[in-house]
């Protein structure tokens, strides 16, 4: 069957605006401020459950959470454990289908330019790139309206059509 002009149209992408970006981004701050609320509370359990056991004791600091923070060695691996725990929530779900919670909700999609899901590498470069979010500025002074984030992972967010 051969294509109209009108079905050449309507599937061509779309590419998002710098409003729908920062929705979308903002959505998904809202949620991984939750999943870090969830991990604080895990590894303030497990070091609670290792005072309790004498494997590890609060010397001068007088709780855990203050063990947590400012122990010289103890405080660099929990900010590690945080940020990892930030990346593995993107990358999960960047890499599985393209979408975090605040992209769905803004009908966002990221993808590689044949439309396949993104790989870990490209995952993490864009982490990389991204300057915490502020790479989606570089968005409306781009031809295609693609992040400095998307140019570097070689990436593209696109606005998904509508269901009909």
């Amino acid at each position: 069957m051969k294509k109209t002009k009108q079905q050449d149209v309507s599937s061509a992408k779309v590419y998002p605006g710098l409003l729908r970006r920062l929705g979308a981004w903002l959505y998904d701050l809202l949620i991984v401020a939750a999943i870090l609320m969830l991990a604080g509370g895990v590894a303030t359990a497990l070091v609670a459950t290792l005072l309790h056991f004498g494997v590890i004791s609060l010397g001068p600091y007088e709780d855990a959470s203050a063990y947590m923070s400012q122990h010289p060695i103890v405080s660099g691996l929990y900010s590690i454990y945080l940020a990892v725990v930030i990346a593995g929530f993107y990358a999960f779900f960047w890499c599985r289908g393209g979408q975090t919670l605040g992209m769905r909700a803004w009908k966002l999609r990221l993808q590689n330019k044949d439309g396949s899901n993104i790989r870990l590498t490209q995952a993490l470069i864009r982490m990389a790139t991204s300057a915490f979010g502020l790479g989606n500025l570089w968005a409306p002074f781009n031809k295609e309206k693609q992040s400095l984030q998307d140019l570097m992972a070689n990436s593209e967010m696109i606005v998904l059509p509508k269901p009909n």
